[in-house]
């Protein structure tokens, strides 16, 4: 099983219910190493900035998701992010969206 974290507006059940077709099934979490900026992408949206420092975190949900899902959110978050895969506090492993710096 994969997980996507989300710290933004994927976990909007609205959101959700139009990119995915169903709400996801998800757990609260948080990413290690990261700090969330507010307003950063369009002025509008939240990115995280990995850190290094694991004394930072940032909170969200972990969602359990398929191939497929993570292809519908990597088209919902356009080029201005990029998918990576970090450790999470619980010790699970998730996809994460972070700045697309190319």
């Amino acid at each position: 099983m994969e997980y996507l974290f989300s710290y933004g507006t994927l976990q909007d059940l609205q959101v959700q219910e139009h990119i995915f077709g169903r709400l996801l099934t998800g757990k609260p979490d948080a990413a290690l190493g990261f700090k969330k900026l507010e307003n950063a992408v369009y002025g509008r949206y939240p990115m995280v900035v990995h850190t290094n420092n694991l004394e930072d975190k940032v909170a969200g949900m972990a969602y359990e998701v398929n191939d497929s899902d993570l292809k519908k959110a990597d088209i919902y978050e356009t080029s201005a992010y990029k998918r990576e895969k970090f450790p999470l506090e619980s010790g699970d492993e998730a996809w994460i969206y972070i700045e697309n710096s190319n």
